[in-house]
């Protein structure tokens, strides 16, 4: 934004900016995102347009049985000139053509967008934010220097609903309350009223017909759903505008004390300060470029769940806070796999360490038969336990935070809770998980269960059952017993680490005697498959198997099994799931539902993978910092792109690796910071 007035954000560097031809050429693929700490969020493309069920400037978090819902879908923004006229400045559905309107520039300064409009000799400014843990959302308005003089009209657009409902579903009837100022918007009586209030001076509710207007969601007839819905309008704001006259919009479902409590321009500037708070905490190496766009982004994934009442109370009983990590935008709830590969990113890596030991505990307190939940779905405060990795990945993860902090009082308070999980992996737990005492290695498989990360399951597909005994399992297997011996040798009960030890050391041998595909030169994806034989396949899991703490392939097929990734599966923005040339592979994901699972891990990329790939890879080149830093540049560009200013869930295959899925996923940020400080000058390894 070249409007002559440098901001704090913008002299920092952390601003990110599409002019006119950049959001032209972008088109709806372009979108932005802001959270709440909370799980909600406000999202749209970056023209203004609706064009998937999960945009909304108020999507939010409230507690079980509701979860997250959409509350304010749309503002229909506009201007009105002296002469009467009234140009409208964001479109309610994307235009056929490649024009942006009077939308001239968008920018993210601080990782809060901006608008720039122009339109009529009018020069218009518009920041949004959410104020950090409310259901709430502001926009704010000024006419820049130059600028006509102008009325701005505001006409909410609201179709309540829950976040996966399909947009057909909102229901018919509102009602419209006022009070000094104020509007409430009632619809479901379950649910909470929006409340909207302008602040500005001569500020003037307006009270209208009935409006219903039927919306086109592009994204959502792409992919297979119900396409159209309508959203309700009936009444709007109207406040003049002047250089040295802002105004704002606030809405929210919190009660009107606490959407009153600051006045917009306050809550703005705390907002800006508690952005620039984040960058102090993390490591010089990730307070400037890309890697502080990655330190904001991250900020989106960690938030306080709604309604876990036993959580809080556990967390309040010790002192602490309640964390978990929104896996992905828009449509992903908290998975403990996504948390425990992440937590390192997100909270280590941000100066953030008080937040990742929460995570722990309060994961830790979910334990049932010894796994951590697969993922706790929308609106439910218990987990599901469907997975076969996620368990494993929390040795990992808490392994990670105790050697970046020290903090042995927390590892002895888990070290229960870590044993009870390796004994009834030995012994057998669900859905099939257990050590086969023939080898010591670690099988599962149930049928109709996806345990591992090779998740897609569609209509009782499931695509990658992967059951037997996974590359990527043992490796974390592995690595936990190698852990779980350490961690109890050091608290001096030896006598109990021995078993444990002997454990790891007959896992890596079977491993090592298990795994190794000599003909393709790299590891297989599966041994003692179901229906017997083994899985050639090669994939990206086998990295595990190098990059753990504790490596359980031996050294010398290090590098043909990274000379194999390297050559079929490494990408300028992650690795490939599948090699090509295998008969599942797919180039591309796209389509309906069943189309884009078939893909999903049978070639698709996976921006997370960057991160195992590149501790394998430093662990076989420790001097090539510099060449390891250069394999993120793909990432780095991929800011400007999609899910602006963060990092996307999987893209295409093959050229040009179009971005797919979520448009700003956890692990994707977590691994590509992590490996950004990592291999920073005189940064970690």
């Amino acid at each position: 934004m070249d409007d002559q007035r440098r901001r704090p954000e913008e002299e920092d560097g952390i601003v990110r900016s599409l002019d006119r031809a950049a959001l032209a050429a972008a088109g709806p693929a372009a979108e932005w995102l802001v959270a709440n700490g909370l799980g909600g969020y406000a999202s749209a493309t970056a023209a203004g347009a609706l064009t998937r069920r999960y945009h909304g400037l108020l999507v939010a978090a409230l507690p079980a049985p509701l979860g997250r819902m959409v509350m304010l879908s749309h503002l229909r923004e506009a201007v009105r000139l002296a002469d009467g006229r009234e140009l409208p400045l964001v479109p309610l559905e994307q235009p056929d053509d490649a024009g942006t309107g009077c939308l001239d520039a968008f920018a993210l300064e601080l990782g809060l967008p901006v608008w720039r409009f122009a339109a009529g000799g009018v020069l218009l400014e518009k920041r949004l934010f959410m104020p950090y843990r409310q259901n709430a959302v502001q926009a704010h308005y000024r006419l820049l220097p130059g600028s006509a003089p102008a009325t701005l009209l505001l006409r909410p657009a609201v179709g309540f609903r829950a976040l996966e409902a399909p947009v057909a579903a909102a229901p018919a009837a509102y009602r419209v309350g006022m009070e000094d100022g104020r509007c409430e918007i009632t619809g479901d009586p379950a649910l909470p009223p929006l409340r909207l209030r302008v602040h500005g001076a001569a500020a003037r509710l307006v009270v209208e017909g009935t409006g219903a207007m039927d919306v086109l969601y592009r994204q959502e007839a792409e992919r297979g759903y119900d396409s159209r819905g309508m959203l309700w309008s009936g009444a709007g704001f109207e406040v003049p505008l002047a250089p040295d006259r802002p105004a704002a919009l606030v809405a929210g479902t919190e009660p009107w004390p606490v959407l009153d409590a600051l006045p917009p321009a306050e809550a703005l500037a705390l907002e800006r300060e508690r952005r620039r708070h984040l960058l102090s905490l993390a490591p010089p190496a990730a307070r400037a470029g890309p890697a502080a766009e990655l330190v904001l982004a991250a900020d989106a994934f960690l938030m306080s769940p709604a309604g876990r009442s036993a959580d809080q109370a556990r967390a309040q009983a010790r002192g602490d806070e309640v964390r978990s990590v929104v896996a992905g935008y828009h449509w992903f709830t908290d998975w403990g796999r996504d948390t425990m590969i992440a937590l390192e990113g997100l909270t280590l890596c941000t100066g953030r360490a008080a937040e990742a030991r929460w995570i722990l505990r309060a994961f830790a307190g979910h334990v049932r038969d010894g796994l951590i939940p697969n993922l706790f779905p929308e609106g439910r405060n218990e987990g599901l336990y469907h997975t076969a990795d996620a368990t494993l990945w929390f040795f990992h993860a808490v392994h990670r935070y105790v050697a970046a902090t020290g903090d042995r009082a927390t590892l002895r308070r888990l070290l229960p809770v870590l044993l009870d999980i390796a004994g009834h992996h030995r012994r057998g737990t669900r859905f099939g998980i257990g050590m086969d005492p023939a080898d010591g290695l670690l099988r599962q498989g149930a049928e109709g269960y996806q345990l591992t990360w090779m998740d897609a399951k569609v209509e009782g597909w499931v695509v990658t059952p992967r059951r037997g005994k996974a590359v990527e399992i043992n490796a974390l297997w592995h690595n936990a017993l190698r852990l779980l011996a350490g961690w109890l040798a050091e608290e001096g009960r030896g006598a109990e680490a021995e078993p444990w030890a002997a454990m790891a050391d007959r896992a890596r041998a079977s491993f090592n005697d298990r795994f190794w595909y000599a003909e393709g030169g790299h590891l297989h994806d599966v041994v003692d498959a179901e229906g017997g034989g083994d899985d050639p396949a090669c994939r990206p899991n086998q990295v595990l198997a190098i990059s753990l703490d504790h490596p359980v392939l031996d050294r010398e097929r290090w590098e043909p099994v990274l000379r194999a990734v390297e050559e079929r599966l490494l990408t300028p923005v992650g690795l490939r799931s599948l090699a090509p040339g295998h008969p599942d592979y797919r180039g591309r994901y796209f389509g309906d539902l069943r189309s884009r699972d078939a893909a999903y891990h049978q070639g698709t990329v996976w921006g997370w993978l960057i991160g195992p790939y590149l501790d394998a890879r430093l662990k076989l080149h420790p001097e090539d910092r510099a060449g390891a830093r250069r394999l993120l540049e793909g990432l780095a560009a991929h800011l400007g792109e999609a899910g602006i200013g963060t990092l996307s869930e999987i893209f295409d295959a093959e050229p040009p690796y179009t971005p797919r899925g979520c448009i700003a996923q956890a692990w994707s940020v977590a691994e590509a910071l992590r490996c950004w400080v990592g291999t920073a000058e005189g940064g970690a390894a």
